[in-house]
């Protein structure tokens, strides 16, 4: 398992970049998925079940972007996929740039599914294009309904809303139906899935959607 160091992107046209690697990625027949959320929503825990379940149907690679650490990369790896762990040099989002120097650092070759963790963050993430197909966000229940009120680009922006840690639900008072009526008015074409990745309960719909995804 690589770790690497990595530095603001040099390009300003990063939305030129992020174009360039999607289209390539493309025509390679590889998925790129952009998971983004706020520290402690369990997206380590989700990709790891996600990959359990589905790694002897598909190749999977994982780049694990933090400030520091490789603790992610190692659970990931252990899960059953390939990883590479991203150091952003104190910045809270990941690039296009940045994507790109990860992606070749892993040697991705033969991957045809792979997720870009981004850093724990519901703010700058959205903001930069990473050059993912799509833009999957994490919120957990213990977390709270109110938080596309809170930071609506985060939920404006991504193709699907996975609502975590679902087993939870009876120690908090998230109201499920109101959270779902807020982020619908942001993104209607939104999909949401409500998973529990400890149980595994929801994780089947979510992963039959995945699969749909994959380039045929």
């Amino acid at each position: 398992m690589k770790i690497i160091e990595l530095n603001k992107s040099i390009t300003e046209s990063n939305d030129e970049d992020a174009r360039k690697l999607r289209e390539r990625l493309t025509a390679e027949g590889v998925l790129l998925i952009n998971i983004m959320s706020s520290p402690g929503s369990g997206k380590t825990t989700f990709l790891s079940k996600t990959i359990a379940d589905l790694k002897d149907r598909v190749s999977i690679g994982v780049m694990e972007a933090d400030i520091a650490s490789a603790v992610d990369a190692v659970r990931i790896e252990a899960a059953g996929a390939k990883s590479i762990q991203m150091h952003t040099d104190g910045m809270c989002h990941v690039d296009a740039g940045m994507t790109e120097r990860a992606l070749q650092e892993m040697e991705y070759e033969g991957l045809r599914l792979i997720f870009l963790e981004n850093v724990g963050n519901l703010i700058c993430p959205a903001e930069y294009d990473t050059g993912a197909h799509l833009k999957v966000m994490l919120l957990s229940v213990p977390e709270g309904d109110d938080k596309p009120l809170k930071y609506p680009l985060m939920f404006s922006e991504s193709d699907a809303l996975i609502i975590t840690k679902a087993d939870t639900a009876d120690f908090f008072s998230f109201d499920e139906g109101k959270c779902v009526s807020a982020v619908k008015r942001l993104n209607p074409d939104i999909k949401i899935f409500k998973v529990s990745a400890k149980t595994g309960e929801g994780m089947s719909s979510w992963e039959e959607w995945l699969s749909l995804q994959l380039p045929q």
